[in-house]
């Protein structure tokens, strides 16, 4: 079972231009603020909590408008050359992603076909290839996790 451990948040934070990331109780919290654009969001990252009767680790998005959340999170990519972090779930042949970028964007990517990023993105409509390549990025970490 996935887990985050700190030197994972030190990880994201660098990539999300966050300095600080307190540990409350039962999670992590980071504050990215875009200036700029007068944005902000709050990103908590809980390493294993209770999801009925399992647990695991919830990832959480808030922004003034929307509160986004991505149960049993089973890993992340970073890319600091996109300047963003990607999480990811996978149940059922299926994916779940949530993408957060250093300038307080976020995306969400649900039940996407675990086939669709990996294949021919050109055969795909343009609605349908954005998930196939934002996910695309985590194909390593799944595999890693395929092969254990």
């Amino acid at each position: 079972m996935f887990g985050f451990r700190e030197k994972d948040i030190e990880k994201i934070a660098k990539v999300l231009g966050v300095d600080e990331y307190p540990w409350e109780v039962d999670h992590y919290r980071l504050k990215l603020v875009n200036q700029e654009e007068r944005r902000s969001m709050a990103l908590e990252i809980y390493p294993q909590v209770k999801l009925g009767q399992e647990e695991g680790a919830l990832i959480v998005v808030y922004t003034p408008t929307s509160h986004l959340q991505l149960h049993f999170c089973s890993g992340y990519v970073v890319s600091e050359e996109l300047g963003e972090v990607t999480f990811v779930a996978e149940s059922g042949g299926k994916l779940s992603g949530l993408v957060v970028e250093r300038g307080t964007a976020c995306s969400l990517y649900a039940n996407v076909k675990r086939e669709l990023i990996s294949g021919d993105f050109t055969k795909l409509g343009v609605e349908v290839m954005l998930s196939g390549v934002a996910l695309s990025l985590t194909e390593g970490i799944l595999e890693r996790k395929r092969g254990s």
